[in-house]
């Protein structure tokens, strides 16, 4: 039974969950939720070397014009799902949201691989795409307010950096799925479609024991159910052989939950409560779109227009270039939470800009072959990688509890839009295969470039102090009042 909107709740649930050792636990909840991120970049990854066979008159014969349609049409899947299921999740809970996202994914993605149309694979995809963005939301929210403060850095880049682990697999499961000599052409990529769902289905019964965000019962009025929830945490802590450290009383906040937050409510928060974070978020979560959409949905073309690798070849600088944007997140992550965030991230966006510029003019200049232009553009995106998850983290810490599955959506939908300008504004500066032109390129690494370098300067000057910080501290929840 919940608590009355005039009722005062005074609760030290937050407090009980920050000061939380690491245990398995937590290890199998961040394995459970994270897999949303692998999933979209393997997702994504076979897509793009299907699109390809999907053109091919024994499958289903597409031009490639609808084969690009088809990945505009995932990515509008993921825009509106994140919207509509982050907004959910804010309402319904963190559990109910990631179980069925997670769902919406496996079945939808299920039947795509059965597509015999193009209406059939259109519609399909862009319910797997809405699946996938609603995980965004009600992930990251989840993860954030089940994760010990600090802790929450760290992990929340590894898990946004997973998605280049997706990318990998997706690669290497191209190199027998699409290759005809193993499979039917018309079997292989319905095959490579339902290794996302495989991989869902595996994980599927670890989401359904997971607690609810006990921060999220709490502001929502249900402290006893808030209550069973942070005990059931603490007692899986203990068996793992932890012993639970004292509750610090001091940090006993009071809630007086007020129900649903209205549209108005978010408008107010981000737009009047919140500006200079509002800025801060969209400028990190804007630039770091546009320079991956720009770099990797073009990344093959460079190699074949200006270095001659073949398409097959080209596989291989691919997962080259996905294991330096893998370790990135695993070993910058945990100067997030000791050297702080706004170092952090001001130095990783800007760093990454200024190689970016530099790289692009040894591009310009000839002075590069294949294997070092991707060797540079590894080491790039190595740091690029941890800068862009910060972006994630950043919108996911520095909004109250009612609006923030929401708030990363809409940040996420208005990176995700601009970011889709990236592939067509290079795409055409790279020019036909005739006559390409490295100086136009260079100057679209520029403007990539210098979007990193003005994220890291608004850091800088907008940043918030969030590391090793309780969420309440940072942003106290809409229904909080003085204890």
């Amino acid at each position: 039974m919940g608590a009355s909107q005039d009722q005062i709740i005074r609760t030290l649930i937050p407090a009980r969950i920050d000061r939380l050792p690491w245990s398995r636990f937590h290890t199998k909840m961040v394995v459970a939720l994270g897999v949303a991120w692998v999933l979209d970049g393997m997702e994504i990854t076979i897509a793009s070397a299907v699109g390809d066979v999907l053109r091919d008159r024994q499958t289903l014969a597409l031009t490639s014009a609808e084969v690009g349609f088809a990945a505009t049409v995932y990515l509008l899947g993921e825009v509106a799902g994140a919207l509509l299921f982050g907004r959910l999740s804010d309402r319904f809970g963190r559990r109910k949201l990631f179980i069925i996202t997670l769902g919406l994914y496996l079945v939808a993605n299920g039947i795509t691989a059965l597509s015999f149309s193009y209406w059939w694979l259109l519609i399909f995809r862009f319910f797997a795409g809405m699946g996938i963005g609603g995980e965004y939301a009600a992930i990251h929210s989840a993860i954030d307010e089940l994760i010990p403060a600090r802790y929450r850095g760290r992990i929340d880049l590894a898990v946004s950096g997973t998605y280049w682990l997706g990318a990998m697999i997706g690669t290497a499961s191209t190199y027998v799925l699409l290759n005809p000599d193993l499979l039917p052409v018309d079997l292989g990529w319905r095959l490579g479609l339902l290794i996302g769902p495989l991989i869902g289905l595996a994980i599927w019964s670890l989401r359904r024991h997971l607690p609810e965000s006990p921060r999220w019962l709490v502001m929502h009025g249900r402290e006893r159910e808030g209550e069973l929830a942070v005990r059931e945490i603490e007692e899986h802590v203990r068996e793992s052989g932890k012993e639970l450290p004292p509750v610090d009383e001091r940090k006993v906040i009071g809630i007086r939950p007020h129900g649903t937050v209205s549209y108005r409510d978010v408008l107010r928060v981000i737009c009047r409560d919140y500006p200079k974070r509002s800025v801060l978020g969209a400028t990190l979560m804007v630039s770091q779109s546009f320079l991956y959409n720009a770099i990797f949905f073009t990344y093959v073309l460079v190699l074949s227009q200006f270095y001659g690798v073949s398409a097959s070849e080209a596989s291989k600088y691919l997962f080259a270039f996905a294991v330096g944007n893998l370790l990135g997140p695993f070993v910058l992550g945990p100067l997030f939470d000791t050297v702080g965030r706004k170092p952090m991230i001001s130095s990783t966006y800007i760093t990454s800009g200024l190689l970016l510029a530099v790289t692009g003019w040894l591009f310009k200049e000839g002075l590069l072959t294949a294997a070092t232009q991707t060797l540079l553009w590894s080491v790039i995106f190595f740091i690029a990688s941890a800068a862009a998850s910060s972006g994630y983290l950043t919108v996911s810490e520095l909004f109250p509890l009612e609006i923030r599955a929401l708030a990363i959506a809409v940040f996420f939908a208005v990176a995700q839009t601009f970011g889709a300008l990236g592939p067509a504004i290079f795409g055409a500066l790279i020019g036909d295969q005739a006559n390409p032109d490295p100086t136009r390129l260079f100057y679209g690494y520029l403007v990539a470039a210098g979007m990193m370098v003005l994220a890291g300067i608004v850091t800088i000057l907008l940043g918030v102090k969030a590391e090793r910080t309780s969420l309440e501290d940072i942003a106290p929840p809409l229904s909080s009042v003085r204890a």
